[in-house]
């Protein structure tokens, strides 16, 4: 009797050291996976966020940011103006096609107390006195009344080797200064902004005389650089207000 009790001891010992021993395996094995992990998986988190870091980094760096588009505007309502074209002669309307209007440039008259109509005679009077060759698209006033002396699509002798591919404008001074009147410049601000939209022009097209051959003209803007900028800001402040859409039509 002992030695069966003895027997089944033995056999409960041995289960529970079988019992026991299975476990430890158990957490041996479960340790040795983690550590496999551990040592795979941290590296890999490295790795992968250094990639992803990196990526990041140049993405910020390099990938080219949205271009905010700003709607350009045009004027498309021209001033009031009176059409009074020269007559064709070789000192003034030789009646040349304009290969492309690439600018708009300002002259003044530099004859001061002189009215549009007296500029505009003075070219059409030039077909008989043939003094020189001289000749405006367009005279503004001191009044900021506008004459029309030569088509858009013809060329003026205004601006030598440029005569071909731009519009001129004079404009009429009260006094020595060269300085125009607030009639005078609200209307060259009126029909150079028009004149922009309709041959689709900016402000940088818009220039003196001077710019082009370095004669002192217009006067009063060669001698103030900061008016002359002041005018260009002014042209673009008046296209803002009264301009339209560029997808919206333009007569």
């Amino acid at each position: 009797m002992r030695e069966e009790q003895e027997e089944k001891y033995r056999r409960q010992e041995r289960r529970r050291y079988e019992e026991k021993r299975r476990r430890r395996r158990k957490r041996l094995r479960r340790r040795r996976r983690l550590r496999i992990v551990l040592l795979i998986g941290i590296p890999l988190l490295l790795v992968l966020a250094v990639w992803f870091g990196t990526r990041q980094i140049k993405k910020l760096l390099y990938e080219e940011k949205p271009v905010m588009a700003y709607e350009v505007k045009y004027v498309a309502q021209a001033p009031d103006y009176q059409v009074e074209l020269l007559d064709y002669n070789e000192y003034s309307r030789p009646g040349t096609a304009l290969s492309q209007v690439n600018g708009i440039v300002i002259h003044y008259t530099a004859n001061p107390g002189t009215t549009a109509e007296q500029n505009r005679s003075y070219f059409e009077n030039l077909k008989d006195t043939g003094e020189t060759y001289a000749s405006s698209h367009f005279v503004i006033g001191m009044d900021g009344e506008i004459v029309q002396c030569i088509p858009c699509n013809e060329i003026a002798y205004a601006l030598n080797d440029r005569n071909e591919d731009t519009i001129a404008i004079e404009c009429c001074i009260p006094d020595e200064t060269g300085e125009f009147t607030d009639a005078t410049y609200q209307s060259l601000i009126e029909l150079t902004a028009w004149l922009m939209g309709r041959y689709d022009l900016t402000t940088d097209d818009v220039i003196r005389h001077y710019d082009v051959t370095g004669k002192m003209c217009p006067k009063y803007y060669v001698e103030h650089e900061d008016a002359w900028l002041l005018f260009k800001q002014d042209l673009l402040t008046y296209i803002d207000v009264n301009g339209i859409a560029k997808n919206e039509e333009i007569s």
